[in-house]
């Protein structure tokens, strides 16, 4: 952001000082845009104000919004949504699960980040202001949920293969009834990979779409993200839970089944790569398996009465074709 940086006011003043200046010197900004412009001119360093700034968001969403499912499992009214009632986290369970994820955050997702403002930089990202229409910023952030989807996708189902699985995910599975706080309890292998799919598919974005992308529309996309993690695995469906009204949303009703039964339901966040891949888990597919399996056998049964008929009939036209030649041999 050079052109609101450090030299509006003197070095050293205070983020308010150059806050006051840029509202005077550009007064139909927005107080986030002013305030925005104000951070990364008193920081004076884009990639640490962008690092620092991106960490501390990311900590205080996803425990944030952590928080209410700890109170939800501390309180026996909400009981009646769990998905399995009989499986709650404990105290332990759960700071067991919040160091394990700070670990993570400090030794693999920070590095992420710190990377990310240079490489989207590179790319064409803005970090200046006034923001995006809300509109450009909604059908990017559609598109990233799109892609990260299938990046998460494949790279889950490949984490369930054999060695991957026994030296990898199985330690995001050590909870079969996952809480929200266990979103993100993975080895640091996993975090990094499914981390890829959600910071870098933005920058791929940005590279191809001739760099039309601001870092305002990551955050929203980042917070967005933490909080379908999180809410999938909080073990609760709420009648107003979003599936409901969109049922290609897979939410905690589709990723619970997936940590129970500890195969399919891959997907982050929709439904329709494990619905035409076959991959889906829960009653609701084991029928509709059980019902493709019936009508399956029911067809290849009709098929073969038919080859039956048709050869009994072939056999029939033979014998008639025999007896009306030798009928015709003897009237000679």
């Amino acid at each position: 952001m050079e052109s609101l940086n450090s030299t509006f006011v003197p070095d050293g003043t205070t983020y308010w000082a150059h806050y006051d200046r840029i509202a005077e010197v550009n007064g139909s900004f927005s107080i986030l845009e002013k305030m925005w412009a104000a951070w990364y001119a008193w920081m004076a360093n884009d990639v640490l104000a962008t690092g620092i700034m991106s960490f501390v968001m990311h900590e205080l969403v996803y425990f944030g919004r952590s928080l209410p499912w700890v109170i939800c499992d501390a309180i026996p009214y909400f009981r009646r949504w769990k998905i399995q009632d009989q499986k709650l986290p404990n105290a332990a369970q759960q700071w067991r699960c919040t160091k394990a994820v700070l670990f993570t955050h400090f030794t693999i997702e920070l590095p992420q980040i710190w990377l990310f403002h240079p490489l989207a930089k590179a790319a064409g990202m803005s970090t200046d202001v006034p923001f995006p229409a809300w509109t450009t910023m909604a059908y990017q952030i559609a598109i990233f949920f799109v892609l990260e989807d299938a990046w998460h996708y494949w790279f889950h189902r490949l984490f369930h293969y054999g060695p991957f699985y026994k030296h990898i995910h199985k330690i995001h599975h050590e909870h079969s009834a996952p809480f929200g706080l266990a979103a993100e309890y993975a080895h640091p292998v996993e975090v990094l990979m499914l981390g890829i799919g959600t910071v870098f598919s933005p920058v791929l974005f940005c590279y191809f779409n001739g760099g039309d992308f601001h870092i305002l529309t990551m955050y929203i996309w980042i917070c967005l993200r933490l909080f379908q993690a999180i809410d999938a695995h909080s073990g609760y469906d709420f009648p107003w839970s979003l599936h409901h009204f969109m049922p290609f949303w897979a939410g905690a009703a589709h990723h619970d089944i997936h940590h129970e039964k500890f195969i399919g339901n891959y997907a982050s966040s929709f439904r329709w790569w494990d619905y035409v891949l076959d991959t889906e888990a829960g009653p609701e597919a084991q029928k509709r398996r059980r019902d493709k399996k019936r009508a399956e056998r029911d067809a290849m049964a009709i098929k073969e009465q038919q080859k039956l008929s048709m050869e009994s009939m072939g056999k029939e036209a033979s014998i008639m074709g025999s007896q009306i030649s030798v009928g015709a041999e003897k009237g000679m």
